[in-house]
C-alpha cells in the first residue's frame, strides 16, 4: 500500500483486521482532527502508529520489529491478550505503548497525543545519534557520565545499559529480570525495584540528572 503524506494533519495508520474496530477508530480519529489510513494485513504495513497484535499474514510483533529496522515512528500496540504485555514492552519489539481491548476511543486519542508530543512521527531513517553524555564500555562492564565511571555492580550495569539503550521505551519488570541473570534464576520481579533504587542513588551521587521514571503497575522507562 502507499501512504498519502500530503495532509497537513498528523497521519495515523491503523493496522487492524477487525473492520468494526478499524471503522470505529478511524471515524473517531478523523473527528479529532487526525488524517487516517487503514489496512488489515500486517504485510501491508510499512509505517504505523496504531498496530493490532493478532494480524493475518505478518503479525503485529513482526511488523513492529521490521519497522524498527528503519524508523523511530511511534508505535502503539492493540492487544486482547493480557499475558502478552511483558512481551510487548520487552526488549525485542520496539513498541512505545500498548492498549488492551476493549478500549475507549478517547483513551486511544489521549495515548496518541502523548506519543506525538514526544516524537515528530516522521517516517524517516534514523538520524545518527549525538555523542551521549552517558557512555558504555561492555568489555569493562562500565558506564560513565561525562568520563566519570559509575560505581555499578555487574547486575546494575546490565540493568542501566538496557534502559539507556532504549530511551522512552517502557520495560516490564520481568522482561528486565530475564536479561539481568545469565542463568535465568527464579527471582521475584519485584527484585527489580531494589536494583532500580540502587542505580538511582548512584546516578544521583555521580551528578547524573534523574532519567529513570516509574510506570505504575508495569515497569520503568529511561528518558534521555
Amino acid at each position: 500500500m502507499s501512504l498519502d503524506l500530503s495532509s497537513p494533519a498528523p497521519l495515523i495508520l491503523v493496522v487492524e483486521d477487525d473492520t468494526k474496530i478499524a471503522d470505529l477508530l478511524t471515524n473517531y480519529l478523523q473527528a479529532q482532527g487526525f488524517a487516517t489510513q487503514c489496512c488489515g494485513d500486517g504485510l501491508q504495513a510499512l509505517a504505523l502508529v496504531l498496530l493490532d497484535l493478532m494480524l493475518p499474514g505478518l503479525d503485529g510483533l513482526g511488523v513492529c520489529t521490521a519497522v524498527r529496522e528503519f524508523s523511530n515512528v511511534p508505535i502503539i500496540m492493540l492487544t486482547a491478550r493480557i499475558d502478552e504485555i511483558d512481551r510487548l514492552l520487552g526488549l525485542d519489539t520496539g513498541a512505545d505503548d500498548y492498549i488492551c481491548k476493549p478500549f475507549s476511543p478517547r483513551e486511544v486519542v489521549a495515548r496518541i497525543r502523548a506519543l506525538l508530543r514526544r516524537s515528530s512521527g516522521a517516517l524517516a531513517p534514523k538520524a545518527p545519534a549525538a555523542q551521549p553524555a552517558l557512555t558504555i564500555s561492555d568489555p569493562q562492564l562500565q558506564i560513565s557520565w561525562q568520563g566519570q565511571p559509575l560505581p555499578l555492580t555487574p547486575v546494575e550495569f546490565r540493568l542501566l545499559r538496557l534502559l539507556i539503550t532504549r530511551p522512552g521505551q517502557v520495560l516490564g519488570r520481568q522482561a528486565l529480570l530475564d536479561h539481568l541473570h545469565d542463568d535465568f534464576r527464579d527471582v521475584s520481579d519485584r527484585a527489580i525495584d531494589s536494583h532500580i533504587k540502587n542505580v538511582r542513588r548512584k546516578l544521583k551521587q555521580t551528578g547524573v540528572p534523574e532519567g529513570i521514571s516509574s510506570v505504575y503497575g508495569v515497569g520503568y522507562r529511561f528518558e534521555a
